[in-house]
């Protein structure tokens, strides 16, 4: 049964996994959760962070064999819904990181946070808004 409790993964390609790191853990502030120690032929290579304890992760994959290119698309939206002001430190942080702030697409996340995109293209919205 799939309720409150449920455990939800998010996986995507990544062209680099060290640099998602320094983005969603040095930038972001996620811890990493688990990634894989050593190179297994056959095998992808995993990142995944998440909140310390938290209901979700995200997952970033490379496959160094067969390398899938991420084709991120405006709508292919990372929110984090932070019900408060979005720090402007933390941007700058997420920016160092190796992120780049732009424009949203739906004008909404502009008015109501600030959209970074990660190294790999893929938007993380930040937002001041709750949800629940």
């Amino acid at each position: 049964m799939i309720d409150s409790r449920t455990h939800v993964r998010i996986a995507r390609p990544s062209r680099d996994l060290a640099a998602a790191e320094r983005f969603y853990v040095g930038g972001l502030g996620l811890e990493v959760l688990w990634r894989t120690a050593e190179r297994v032929p056959g095998e992808h290579d995993l990142l995944m962070v998440g909140p310390a304890g938290g209901g979700w992760h995200f997952e970033l994959t490379r496959d160094p064999e067969d390398p899938v290119e991420p084709r991120p698309t405006v709508d292919d939206l990372f929110v984090v819904y932070l019900g408060e002001p979005v720090p402007e430190p933390l941007v700058d942080r997420l920016v160092a990181a190796g992120g780049t702030r732009t424009a949203a697409h739906n004008p909404y996340w502009d008015e109501y946070g600030v959209t970074v995109r990660d190294p790999d293209g893929y938007p993380l919205v930040l937002c001041s808004r709750t949800w629940g």
